[in-house]
């Protein structure tokens, strides 16, 4: 049903958010479209001004695009007459609005909600592919979900630009997936979604916790780990059954937290949680283990490499455990997932050559990448190629530096994102870090000329890592965001050259 504009602001006044309101005789109009995007705008839309790059002339062009009503926190000159509506804090109306106008208020697809430092996506991934099994056993239809990397609500498929959209657009992918009969919906809840209200008004049946590290530390994101942390544990307030990493750091902390759910599943290696991992082994490029809980004690197997991934594997299946998924589903999702720019590794035909692409761009995922490629290539050495983004986490220039620079052989700074700071100061900042603690380390601006020289100049055994950008096809260069080859496309070439020149080599040495 579509509601009427007077209907808005009623709903807007229950939730104690307007502050003042006119609605310039419209009050009786019914919405068509509510937006805050004003290339974006229709008939009898309302337009709603937020963000610190707001101009008022993206609200003219709204008006004269057909939007009779805006929202703001303050009034604003307008040459074409409309409605207005001044409210205390536009990013908490902003989900009251989204709920509204897509009638999401009742919807029966059933929402996962997975948070943590790192992990996020595969763990979406992992659990998606376990529903998508279930819903195959039943002739059901492919679960939707939101990650970084893409969205599919039943409708539409589409490449995601943020890890968690803004409410309107969250509501209207259950709103689709409702309507196209999707069953479940899975999604990555970032602690920016969270801080700011992104997901408010939604109820999830199930929520994953996953891990806690300091990350996002900057005044653009979180002032402190502690603001980070409690954004991130407020999602406990929006979660029918809770699933808690028993082996994450502050995991008192956050199962006390948890409480806050109705229900609390465990999960872990450690302790005594409720679905426990153990006999961990690696065995012909697959990852293998066993897990135990009161319903079963059985043996799964990963395609994807890292050790760290039977952590997330062990949080989707606690999540398939509290949906009451059979066993055999469980095992049949996780057997095949491979997750574009996590852990996809390329080998040279020699075999001596191996390289990783990843997203790994925190100390969290960097020690834990490094701890599993110390154990799955014991006897390689390891060139790791990142960069760090400019004018945020400004912690990561110093964890991963030292975290890099400790367990690498060498190291290539190079382009993540810089913004408006200069990658050359970017990399100057880290480099300190890296030889502090003695490894060499070469700043090369141009990330595919780094990782054309990483894999170029490998010798012997190696592991090449190619982090902190993942399936990542663009940079960010001031305000402008640039298209750039994605990194396992250069490392795929890279090596392909790689072995052409060994090949050659060989030929020579024959005569």
């Amino acid at each position: 049903m579509r509601y009427l504009l007077r209907d808005y602001v009623e709903k807007l006044i229950e939730e104690d958010l307007v502050r003042a309101y006119d609605l310039n005789g419209m009050g009786d109009t019914s919405i068509g479209l509510v937006t805050y995007d004003s290339r974006k705008t229709g008939k009898n839309g309302i337009f709603i001004c937020k963000g610190n790059a707001f101009r008022a002339e993206y609200l003219r062009e709204a008006l004269n695009g057909g939007c009779i009503c805006y929202i703001a926190e303050k009034q604003y000159e307008t040459e074409k007459a409309s409605a207005w509506i001044e409210v205390t804090d536009i990013r908490r109306a902003m989900p009251v609005l989204a709920e509204m106008f897509y009638n999401t208020s009742e919807h029966q697809v059933r929402l996962t909600a997975i948070t943590g430092t790192k992990g996020k996506t595969t763990t979406a991934y992992y659990l998606k592919a376990i529903l998508d099994a279930w819903e195959r056993k039943k002739g059901g239809r492919e679960t939707g979900f939101s990650t970084s990397i893409e969205t599919y609500d039943g409708k539409e498929r589409r490449p995601s630009l943020l890890t968690t959209p803004e409410a309107l657009e969250l509501h209207e992918h259950i709103w689709n997936a409702e309507e196209q009969g999707l069953s479940f919906f899975t999604m990555e809840v970032s602690s920016q979604a969270l801080k700011y209200h992104r997901v408010r008004r939604l109820d999830y049946e199930v929520g994953v916790f996953l891990n806690i590290s300091e990350d996002h530390i900057s005044p653009a994101e979180h002032e402190s780990f502690e603001d980070y942390f409690s954004s991130k544990l407020s999602m406990f307030r929006q979660v029918r059954t809770a699933c808690v990493n028993l082996d994450s750091d502050y995991s008192e902390r956050i199962r006390k937290a948890a409480r806050l759910a109705g229900k609390v599943i465990t999960f872990g290696t450690k302790g005594n949680p409720d679905i426990w991992g153990h006999d961990v082994t690696i065995h012909k490029d697959k990852i293998s283990f066993r897990v135990y809980c009161d319903r079963f004690h059985e043996k799964f197997s990963l395609r994807m490499h890292g050790l760290f991934n039977v952590e997330n594997a062990l949080a989707a299946i606690a999540a398939a455990y509290a949906y009451e998924i059979p066993v055999e589903c469980m095992q049949e999702g996780l057997a095949d997932v491979q997750v574009e720019g996590r852990m996809e590794e390329f080998e040279s035909r020699n075999r001596k050559l191996v390289a990783i692409v990843d997203y790994a761009h925190n100390r969290l995922s960097f020690e834990k990448l490094f701890d599993s490629v110390f154990k799955e290539y014991p006897d390689y050495r390891i060139v790791t190629v990142f960069g760090c983004p400019g004018d945020k986490a400004f912690n990561r220039r110093r964890d991963l530096g030292l975290v890099a620079g400790l367990f690498s052989d060498q190291v290539y700074l190079t382009t993540d994102d810089p913004g408006t700071e200069s990658v050359a100061k970017i990399a100057g900042e880290i480099s300190r870090y890296v030889e502090m603690v003695g490894c060499p380390c070469t700043t090369i601006e141009d990330r595919t000329l780094a990782i054309r020289k990483a894999v170029e100049c490998a010798a012997g055994k190696t592991v090449v890592l190619v982090l902190g950008k993942g399936n990542e096809g663009r940079q960010r260069f001031g305000q402008t965001i640039c298209e750039c080859p994605k990194d396992a496309e250069v490392v795929r070439k890279s090596i392909l050259q790689y072995d052409k020149n060994c090949m050659r080599t060989v030929a020579m040495g024959s005569f």
